[in-house]
């Protein structure tokens, strides 16, 4: 169970995944910034900063999604891990 800050996150993540982006697909490609198919650190700051996610815990919020939806522990989220991680959002 999500703490009540997470969830906040967690709600700004798929307001702007709903209202800005068509489908998932537009949402991953757009932050997708160097084409190479997985969304790195920054790109995954980027996201968040478009959530409005304070500049103040948004670097600490990425490596925690990083963290937990990483399985293939190469530091970066690809459209699989992604697809998973908004599954229960969108």
């Amino acid at each position: 169970m999500a703490s009540s800050k997470e969830q906040e996150i967690l709600d700004k993540i798929k307001i702007v995944l709903t209202q800005k982006f068509d489908n998932p697909e537009a949402a991953f490609s757009f932050f997708d910034k160097n084409g190479d198919g997985t969304l790195n650190k920054k790109e995954i700051e980027s996201l968040l900063k478009k959530a409005e996610v304070s500049g103040f815990i948004r670097g600490l919020v990425a490596s925690k999604l990083i963290q937990k939806f990483d399985d293939s522990a190469d530091e970066n989220i690809g459209w699989e891990e992604f697809e998973t991680a908004i599954s229960g959002m969108v």
